[in-house]
This record gives structure tokens, C-alpha cells and sequence, in this order.
């Protein structure tokens, strides 16, 4: 969610919310081959979007679990808006 987003996210993170991930990922990930990590507040969200976007062709596309999980095995810090 939008208010999840901005209370903390991984530093480069792209906002892409459950609900919009069929209809925007192309526009917003056009490269199906380029390594991503989902995240959410704890994982359950993130990957059902994993399942949508792998069957949509993204290929390198992996749950990270949770916003503090993907900081800590990214070494980005967690930003705030």
C-alpha cells in the first residue's frame, strides 16, 4: 500500500502494489530479464506477485520477504517518506 510505502522502503525501491501489478508491470519493468527482488511488509504480497510476473515472462524476478529482510541482504538502507 501506498501509506506501507512511504512509512519505509528499500532505497530504490519501485512502488508497485499487488492490485496494479498485472496492469502496470510492463510499463513499469519493460525488462523481463533484469534481476528484481519483491518485497512487502512480510512477504505474503510479495509473493503473489512473484507468481503473477513469472507468469508473465519475468524471469529473474525473486521474493525477498520483508522490507527489513531485502535491506539487510541488499545493504541499501531503509528509507522513509
Amino acid at each position: 500500500s501506498r501509506p506501507e510505502f512511504e512509512s519505509g522502503h528499500v532505497d530504490g525501491a519501485v512502488h508497485l502494489p499487488l492490485e496494479r501489478v498485472m496492469h502496470d508491470a510492463p510499463a513499469l519493468l519493460p525488462d523481463k530479464s533484469a534481476p528484481m527482488v519483491l518485497y512487502c511488509l512480510s512477504g505474503a504480497r510479495s509473493g503473489m506477485a512473484l507468481q503473477w510476473l513469472r507468469q508473465m515472462g519475468y524471469t529473474k524476478a525473486t521474493n525477498g520477504g520483508s522490507v527489513g529482510a531485502v535491506a539487510l541482504q541488499t545493504g541499501r538502507g531503509i528509507r522513509r517518506l
